[in-house]
């Protein structure tokens, strides 16, 4: 399976995600979310946004990003505020 073959990953995320080393579902899977957006976001797109974060939340969960929890999206927009 490859990434774009995941909900909310296209083909820029997904090429984002191989620059930092996560190259299948499964390696997403392990690094999780938190994680894959920090490596983007120290090594690729300093200003990687809070809908690169959903998007792959919703990767991590096999959801779109819309189907996200209110809870979880609430959990992300926290993190992601935190990080400025």
């Amino acid at each position: 399976m490859e990434l774009t073959e995941l909900p909310n990953i296209g083909p820029v995320l997904a090429g984002n995600l191989q620059k930092v080393g996560i190259e299948t579902p499964e390696e997403l899977q392990e690094a999780g979310t938190y994680d894959a957006f920090m490596r983007i976001r120290a090594q690729v797109d300093s200003g990687a946004c809070l809908h690169q974060l959903t998007a792959i939340e919703g990767a991590v969960e096999g959801v779109r990003k819309s189907a996200l929890s209110l809870e979880k999206k609430a959990e992300l927009k926290t993190f992601y505020q935190n990080l400025k």
